[in-house]
């Protein structure tokens, strides 16, 4: 006697959210590369040590174009043809590009090989200290005159009261972010993604102190505006 058993087909349901988790965990594998040397963030970090300069002037120039953008989106701050781009966007782009990243790429080699392997807390300090008085003072001079040339400054007097006029304001800012920023790199970062990461921090903080200043330009102007 034989027996003959049906073959029986067994549908598993869709389970309800299931593709986007899969989107997102494909999207996120994409961006960090995963557990493989794929992905946005891995190529990135690639080009970073096999062209660091120009990899360094393409994120700079990127951010600082960007961050001119957000900060005019934020403060409604509208161009005469009506929208938010302005000249001053891609002026910006060459600044980060041309300017603050070769700048910062120097002086953050040289920090890094004047305390290559000394690892003591001594050492981390010092190293914070250095940066404080001597790289961020060199970056926020370059910073302050080439925003006052953007402005319009063509005389050297009128560049340098724009340096005199906030130069302080600029360093107070620098006292408080940079040590911890420093610090976080020190502890969690290789060095030869520093520059990036401090263009990062750079880009939210200028984005902040931009939108800023807009708004209360802006505010300026409306009030002068009013007055019969």
């Amino acid at each position: 006697m034989s027996v003959k058993f049906e073959k029986e087909t067994v549908r598993t349901a869709p389970v309800p959210g299931a593709r986007k988790e899969g989107i997102a965990h494909e999207l996120g594998e994409r961006l960090t590369g995963g557990n493989t040397a794929q992905g946005y963030l891995a190529a990135y970090l690639q080009q970073l040590q096999k062209n660091p300069l120009r990899t360094k002037m393409l994120t700079s120039g990127s951010l600082a174009a960007l961050q001119e953008l957000l900060a005019s989106w934020i403060a409604k701050d509208v161009s005469k043809h009506g929208h938010y781009f302005n000249s001053r966007i891609p002026k910006m782009a060459l600044y980060g590009a041309l300017v603050s990243a070769p700048l910062g790429h120097v002086l953050i080699s040289i920090l890094q090989r004047v305390f290559s392997g000394r690892t003591s807390l001594r050492a981390k300090i010092l190293q914070i200290i250095v940066s404080n008085l001597v790289v961020s003072p060199i970056q926020n001079t370059v910073y302050l005159a080439s925003m006052a040339v953007i402005a319009g400054a063509r005389q050297f007097h009128q560049v340098n009261a724009t340096v005199r006029a906030g130069f302080m304001p600029v360093m107070k800012v620098s006292w408080i972010t940079s040590p911890l920023a420093l610090a976080f790199a020190q502890k969690f970062l290789p060095e030869h993604t520093w520059v990036p990461f401090f263009n990062i921090v750079a880009f939210v903080i200028g984005t902040y102190i931009n939108s800023h200043t807009k708004k209360k330009r802006l505010q300026a102007l409306r009030r002068k505006v009013r007055i019969p």
